[in-house]
Formats: C-alpha cells, structure tokens, sequence
C-alpha cells in the first residue's frame, strides 16, 4: 500500500488499508468500524463509497485506527478537509498544505505537479515564451509577458517547469518542451487549479479589451436558444476545434508570440419549461 503522502483521496486511502488489512487477515468492515468508535458496523464502508462523510472528530479517530500518528495522522486530516470543502478557495489552501506537508517529508503527490502547473498563467505562458527566446535572461522573459512580472517570478515558474519535466534545457543551455501540449488529465484535484486559471484568464481577457490594439486581438459571440442535444453537440464540436487548434499551432517549430484562446460557453437564462403562464 502507498504511503499516506501519496493519496489525495481520504476515502481511497480508507478503501486500501482495508482490502490490504483483508487480503492478510479475516478483517471485517465491522471490526475496522469499532476500532474507530462507530456503532454502525457498515459506516466506514459507506464512508469511502462518498455516502458519509467524517466529522473533525470521527477522522481523528479513523486516522489512530489505521495507526496513523504524527504528520501522517494531520495529513489525513486535511485530506478530509480538502474532500470537505465547499468552495475552490478552501480546497486550494486545504491542498497547498498537503502539498507543503508531502514536500516536508521528502514525498510526491502525483497531481501535485499538475495542480501547481493550473495554479497560475505564468507556468503555460513561460512554458510558451521560454523556448521561443534562446538565451533569454528571466528579466528579459519577465519584461516579454503581459501583465509584465518580475525577474524572480519567472525564476520560479522556471525551476517548477523543469523539475515536473515540463521543459528541458538542451545541450546550449536553451528551453525545450517536452511535449507539445499539456492537458488536465484525469486528476480530482486538478479543475480546482483550472477553475481558477480560467478566472485569471478571463480577467486579462476583459483588460485586452481596452489593452490591446484591434489588430492583435479577434472577440466574438453568439447568443442561442438550444436544447440540451444541441448543447452536447456543441460541446463536442468546441473539443473538435480545439484539437484543429492545436494542430494549427504546433505546425511550425517557432513561436513568435504566446496568445490565450478562451472558449466560454455558458447559459443566460434558467430552464425553462416551456409552458405558458
């Protein structure tokens, strides 16, 4: 079984240490539960099925019963915590101390990198830049992005891209991607990050407005009445383009400029019936 450190997941922790716990011994769901002081002798079972959730009390409890202590018992806290939390403020600090907890104690979190790629414009735009500037000093690459940050911003964005193998320096000392384009994958904790990427993305989009000659930018829209059939194949038409995107984009070799393509596609109104009334 993994290390604590490893799981983001409370419930999938919890599901592991008892089929472990099982595969060895005549372990029972019910002798897993009382050790942990639940009368019901199902509830951890129903606890990491996402039926129930664990109190600030009760994870404390499961955690000793699974033998955790020390960082490993406050670790599995703020799993619980993350898992618990309402808004994506909440989950982004919950998980930001799981990760500051694994670094700790010299562990990897498997989405970590990915959440901390998400986390901020400055990892998918200096991923971008870095190459298409040989032998660019982190000033002269912190002057080239808008909004302009500091020297030590993209020394940072920097040493994250190539520790999460992201980007490489090739044999003269240059930024190279490793791969052409990056996704989200699979991850829980990953749309967390995105979600707030898109934020950051469209607050730039709206200072482009005004910020940005006509020229160099392209706005449109469309305001539709749909179904939701139609609404899924829209969807899946965006996904289309999106791929014929990136194809376009990654033709050539060089890059001249880094831009941000937005695709928004989100209801105005509530559903309505149609009846008449």
């Amino acid at each position: 079984m993994k290390d604590v450190l490893e799981y983001t997941s409370y419930r999938q922790y919890i599901a592991d240490y008892y089929a472990e716990k099982k595969a060895k011994s005549a372990f029972t769901w019910q002798e897993f539960t009382r050790a942990a002081g639940f009368s019901s002798p199902v509830y951890l079972k129903y606890v990491s099925e996402g039926r129930f959730n664990l109190s600030e009390d009760a994870m404390v409890r499961v955690a000793s019963a699974m033998g955790l202590v020390n960082y490993e018992q406050e670790y599995f806290c703020e799993m619980v915590r993350f898992d618990h939390a309402k808004t994506d403020a909440e989950k982004k600090a919950f998980f930001s101390k799981m990760l500051s907890m694994a670094d700790a104690h010299k562990a990897k979190i498997l989405e970590g990198d990915s959440f901390r790629y998400f986390d901020s414009w400055k990892n998918p735009v200096l991923r971008e830049l870095a190459p298409a500037m040989p032998g660019a000093k982190p000033l002269a690459l912190a002057k080239a992005c808008r909004p302009e940050i500091t020297a030590a911003e993209v020394s940072e964005s920097l040493a994250f891209l190539i520790k999460a193998n992201l980007l490489q320096k090739d044999e003269n000392g240059n930024y190279v991607q490793t791969e052409k384009s990056v996704t989200t994958g699979p991850m829980d904790v990953t749309p967390v990050a995105v979600r707030g990427m898109h934020r950051q993305m469209g607050e730039f989009a709206l200072d482009a407005i005004e910020g940005v000659p006509q020229d160099k930018r392209h706005f449109s829209g469309l305001t539709l009445g749909i179904t939701r059939k139609a609404y899924e194949e829209i969807v899946q038409k965006i996904a289309a383009f999106r791929k014929e995107i990136i194809a376009i984009a990654t033709r050539e070799a060089t890059t001249d400029e880094v831009y941000r393509l937005n695709v928004q596609f989100f209801p105005m109104t509530n559903k309505c019936d149609g009846k008449k009334g």
